[in-house]
């Protein structure tokens, strides 16, 4: 680690806990909640222009106070306990769900070096050579609270959706936490300000593009939104592993989810889009860069994710549960494990032989992806195969009767049908007779 990282890093324990450590906490925090209700408040009227509906738009300038209004409702509303609950369990789930999504935050630059209260210190509350690592440690936890919802509401519904949800989180944690390992191979640290610093001059983005596209999915499926809401499937879990949870418990779960997805975009935006560095051409101005006005770029990229967030779940409809779980595992697992191969010798034919990106690419990266799309094209025409014979087999066991019901039908599509003697002899009998006129005239 060089002299400058040193310093760097040295400058976090120089902070005096009053006044500046005291600021940057309570500063995140008051960041977080408003960015929460602004997040909520945007989504219904973005959702709501796009269903051609207004959306909030009476409590306050534009609605804007809505949020607050919800959550003030929320806390005085009349709280109620489930009889079979655990109380305890109960009460600790909603607290172990969000405090690690605060905690998250205290690695995240928002910004160079700056001038506060008359100390210069780093525009973020703290980092660490493996700071990338504690937000995946700490996102864990978090997976604890939602599985102790489910299971201490004493509700079938609540458990399945809190076993869902774990499945899901853990299984698309594996691909998000191989998507970091590209990251780390150019950066060459774990370190949040120093992945920002690596991104100087060219974004992730850019250079490690496989690697952005299975963070992001992954991280829509860790967050459980649409369209991998499927703990939260209103068609058959009612609300998932809070299904039992009302007032301000339930607040809670949601302030959680949303500050959860702030903070899986701001890593997204620390990782791969520069982090708190300005944009090209705003970039080409001296000063872009330094003083407070990189946390306006920072928040910026930040918002554009969260409408990526807004957008897929007005647009999307949600997966089936084992095309998801087979998509994370069989096809995110497998692209992430080959890109961190390609990635690998890259780097090491760059350091050892100069390689530059196009050798990489028509080298190695083209002949792996024709065979990976030849692979995919083979699967799915094994599986189409599979189906259609099953389809068959089914078809060919299941012999259709037109009586079945004691009312003649027709085959139903799909269905064939050949009329026999004996059938046409059922249809006879059971078929209502037919009055002859001399019959009604005697009548």
């Amino acid at each position: 680690m060089n002299t400058t990282t040193d310093d760097y890093f040295n400058a976090f324990t120089m902070d005096p806990w009053w006044p500046i450590v005291f600021a940057k906490v309570l500063g995140l925090f008051i960041l977080l909640v408003l960015i929460v209700l602004i997040t909520i408040w945007a989504e219904r009227r973005v959702v709501g222009r796009m269903q051609m509906r207004i959306g909030p738009n009476r409590v306050g300038p534009l609605g804007l106070l809505q949020s607050l209004m919800d959550g003030v409702k929320l806390a005085f509303k009349e709280e109620i306990f489930p009889t079979a609950a655990d109380k305890f369990v109960y009460i600790l789930a909603p607290i172990l769900a969000t405090i690690p999504a605060f905690l998250a935050w205290a690695v995240i630059p928002l910004g160079p070096m700056v001038w506060m209260f008359g100390y210069q210190t780093p525009l973020q509350l703290t980092d660490f050579p493996v700071s990338v690592l504690y937000i995946v440690a700490i996102a864990s936890i978090g997976i604890y609270g939602i599985v102790l919802a489910g299971w201490s509401s004493g509700s079938t519904y609540a458990l399945l959706g809190g076993l869902r949800s774990s499945a899901q989180m853990i299984s698309y944690e594996v691909a998000m936490g191989l998507s970091f390992v590209a990251v780390f191979l150019y950066a060459g640290s774990a370190s949040t300000s120093q992945i920002v610093a690596a991104q100087e001059k060219t974004w992730y983005i850019i250079l490690l593009l496989p690697s952005f596209l299975i963070y992001v999915t992954a991280m829509v499926g860790e967050t459980n939104r649409a369209p991998f809401d499927l703990p939260e499937a209103e068609g058959e879990l009612v609300g998932g592993f809070h299904t039992e949870y009302s007032t301000l418990k339930f607040a809670v779960f949601f302030l959680a989810e949303y500050i959860n997805l702030v903070t899986v975009s701001a890593l997204a935006t620390t990782l791969f889009l520069g982090g708190w560095r300005a944009p090209y051409p705003i970039s080409l101005w001296a000063g872009a860069n330094e003083g407070w006005w990189p946390l306006v770029w920072f928040l910026g990229k930040l918002c554009g994710f969260i409408f990526v967030f807004i957008w897929l779940r007005g647009t999307l409809p949600r997966l089936r549960y084992d095309q998801f779980m087979k998509f994370g595992w069989k096809f995110l697992m497998p692209v992430s494990l080959v890109w961190i191969l390609i990635v690998g010798f890259a780097r090491a034919m760059r350091n050892d032989y100069n390689w530059d990106l196009r050798q990489t690419v028509i080298v190695i990266a083209v002949p792996i992806i024709a065979i990976l799309i030849v692979m995919y094209i083979i699967e799915s025409i094994r599986e189409r195969r599979a189906d259609a014979a099953a389809a068959e087999e089914e078809e060919a066991r299941t012999e259709f009767d037109p009586m079945a019901g004691g009312f003649p039908v027709p085959p139903m599509p799909g269905q064939s049908y050949t009329p026999t003697r004996r059938s046409k002899a059922t249809v006879g009998v059971t078929a209502l007779p037919v009055s002859t006129d001399a019959e009604i005239e005697e009548a």
